[in-house]
C-alpha cells in the first residue's frame, strides 16, 4: 500500500463497547527486574488500532525500558504481548513486522543520502528493489524532500533528519510505529511538522502510534496518555479527562528556604504547601488573588519568584506524581517576586 492509496481513518476513538474489537496491541503484567531493582512493575495496557497513546514520564521513569521491551532489545521479568488478540513473544518476528520503530537516538547514515537510508532500512524488510524505489521516492516527495534526496542527511537540519527518521520506519508498511522521545531536542517549528507528519499518518493509514515522551505539549497531542512514575502507571486516560479531574490553579514559589516558607504560610495564611523539587506548590481556586498576601507574609527577599499555572498536563503530573516533569520540557512562564 502506497502512502497515496492507504485508507482514511474515520474515527479517532472507538466507543467503549468496540475496545476490544479494534485492540491492537495489548500488555499485561509486565514487569523488569535488574537485580534487586525493578525498573518496571505490572505495566498493563492496551492500543487501540488507529489510536495515538502516549506514555508520559521523567526521564529514568522506566519508559526507554519499556520502549526496548517492546522493540525486543530488552527481555520482560514476567508479562504477556498480544498482538491483534494473539499472544506473541517480545522480539518475536512478527512483532518486528508489524512495527516501525524510531529510536531516540539517530539511526541513520549521515555519510548516506536520505534516499539511500530510505531503501536500506528496506532492504533489511526484504523489501524488493523496485518498490522500495518507488516507496522511498514517494515518501520523499510527501515530506518535501524530494529535491535533496541524494545529499548526505548530515546535511540536514535537526526536524529534517527526523522525519527521514519516520519515513525509515515506515518502509515495510508497518501497522504499528512506536518512537522513543519522537521530538527531542527539536525546536518548536520541527516539533509541529514532525507531528503533521505523525498525525497525517494515522488519519491516512488508520496506523496506530505509541510513544515514550517527557514533554506535556507533546502528550496533548495524543488520543491518550499514560502516566508512568518510577516504573508505575499512576493513570491512564484522554488528556481532557485527565486535565478535568484536577481542580484549581497552581502556584509555584521558589524560596530561599522552602521549609521556613512553608512554616510561615502555614502559620500566617493557614496554607499547607507542598515540596516539589525544591520548591513550593498549592493548588488553590482562583490562586492569583493570593499572590500578594503570600508575598507580604514572607521576609523580604525571601521569595525568587512565584508564579501561577492553569492546569495543563505538566500540572497533572506534578500532582499525581510530586514531581515536576523533566527540565528540558517547555516550562511555563513564571512571574518575579517584586
Amino acid at each position: 500500500m502506497s502512502p497515496e492509496s492507504a485508507p482514511h481513518l474515520a474515527n479517532r476513538r472507538s466507543a467503549p463497547e468496540e475496545a476490544h474489537a479494534r485492540q491492537h496491541l495489548a500488555v499485561s503484567g509486565l514487569s523488569v527486574e535488574r537485580g534487586p531493582r525493578r525498573v518496571l512493575a505490572e505495566l498493563s495496557f492496551e492500543l487501540r488500532r488507529g489510536e495515538v497513546l502516549g506514555i508520559l514520564g521523567r526521564n529514568g521513569a522506566g519508559k526507554t525500558t519499556l520502549f526496548q521491551v517492546l522493540c525486543g532489545l530488552c527481555p520482560p521479568t514476567t508479562g504477556r504481548i498480544t498482538l491483534d488478540g494473539r499472544a506473541i513473544a517480545p522480539g518475536a518476528r512478527e512483532l518486528r513486522s508489524a512495527c516501525g520503530v524510531v529510536f531516540q537516538s539517530p539511526a541513520l547514515d549521515p555519510r548516506l543520502g536520505a534516499r539511500q537510508n530510505l531503501t536500506l532500512a528496506a532492504a533489511l524488510h526484504r523489501v524488493p528493489r523496485a518498490e522500495a524505489g518507488r516507496r522511498a521516492a514517494a515518501w520523499l516527495e510527501r515530506i518535501g524532500l524530494a529535491d535533496r534526496a541524494e545529499e548526505p542527511v548530515s546535511r540536514l537540519s535537526g526536524g529534517m533528519r527526523r522525519r527521514v527518521e519516520i519515513v525509515r520506519a515506515l518502509m515495510h508498511e508497518p501497522s504499528l510505529l512506536v518512537l522513543d522521545e519522537p521530538t527531542t531536542g527539536l525546536d518548536e517549528g520541527a516539533f509541529r511538522r514532525v507531528w503533521d507528519d505523525l498525525l497525517e499518518l494515522r488519519e491516512r493509514r488508520g496506523m496506530s502510534l505509541l510513544l515514550t515522551t517527557h514533554r506535556a505539549e507533546e502528550a496533548e497531542r495524543c488520543d491518550r496518555i499514560a502516566i508512568l512514575d518510577a516504573g508505575r502507571f499512576v493513570a491512564c486516560d484522554a488528556p481532557e479527562r485527565l486535565r478535568s479531574a484536577v481542580q484549581g490553579d497552581l502556584l509555584v514559589l521558589d524560596a530561599q528556604d522552602p521549609v521556613a516558607s512553608a512554616a510561615l504560610l502555614r502559620e500566617r495564611l493557614g496554607l499547607e504547601p507542598r515540596l516539589v523539587d525544591g520548591r513550593l506548590a498549592l493548588r488553590l481556586p482562583r490562586a492569583h488573588e493570593l499572590v500578594p498576601r503570600v508575598v507580604e507574609c514572607l521576609p523580604p527577599g525571601e521569595l525568587r519568584s512565584i508564579g501561577v499555572r492553569h492546569t495543563g498536563l505538566a500540572e497533572v503530573f506534578l500532582e499525581l506524581t510530586g514531581h515536576e516533569l523533566a527540565s528540558d520540557a517547555v516550562a511555563a512562564p513564571r512571574a518575579e517576586a517584586p
